[in-house]
């Protein structure tokens, strides 16, 4: 793969469940696209999924013992592969497996080594999740901060600054690893 002419951006978005997490990468997404800035989803789940239904061919190939199944269509390409062994997977083991992209938005991982955005919302009682982790670049809130937040407070309410600050701090989201690729 050709060397990239400019870096590829990775921020990871933390916060509890039901803080808005998916929903501001939704927003962040449109506003990238509507940027002309190609985006691409890390998405973790915390327990078992399936992506395809019971009785489906790929369903059917993968309980046979197939390692991967790809499912490709004219506008869609799925890959799953099958692990034996349980084990959480780190994102930069993810990363190199997207192709090149302006952003990737990695929704969960907080323990990752990546420059994260914590999303928290008042209404839901909780403390914030990452006081202290020098990665936490900002708070994205819904207009009512806890005390004693010393890192730039981001708006839930308005993506498109969101989106804004994000390329703004570019720099601080630049992965290392994304023009290294062959």
């Amino acid at each position: 793969m050709p060397e990239r002419a400019h870096a590829m951006h990775v921020a990871a978005l933390v916060g509890s469940s039901g803080s808005g997490k998916t929903t501001l990468i939704e927003a962040l997404l449109g506003q990238f696209a509507a940027r002309g800035l190609r985006a691409s989803v890390i998405k973790h789940a915390h327990h078992g999924f399936e992506l395809d239904r019971p009785g489906k061919d790929s369903w059917r190939h993968r309980k046979a013992g197939a390692c991967e199944v790809l499912v490709a269509s004219p506008h869609l390409l799925a890959l799953q592969r099958e692990t034996r062994e349980a084990r959480e997977y780190d994102p930069a083991e993810l990363l190199p497996l997207l192709q090149p992209v302006d952003w990737v938005l990695v929704e969960g991982y907080k323990h990752a080594a990546l420059p994260k955005i914590e999303v928290w919302r008042a209404a839901n009682a909780r403390p914030t999740m990452l006081d202290g982790d020098p990665l936490r670049l900002a708070l994205a809130c819904d207009g009512q901060a806890p005390p004693g937040t010393t890192v730039p407070l981001l708006d839930l309410r308005e993506p498109s600054r969101i989106a804004d600050w994000m390329i703004e701090h570019a720099r601080l989201f630049a992965y290392a690893d994304a023009t290294s690729r062959s």
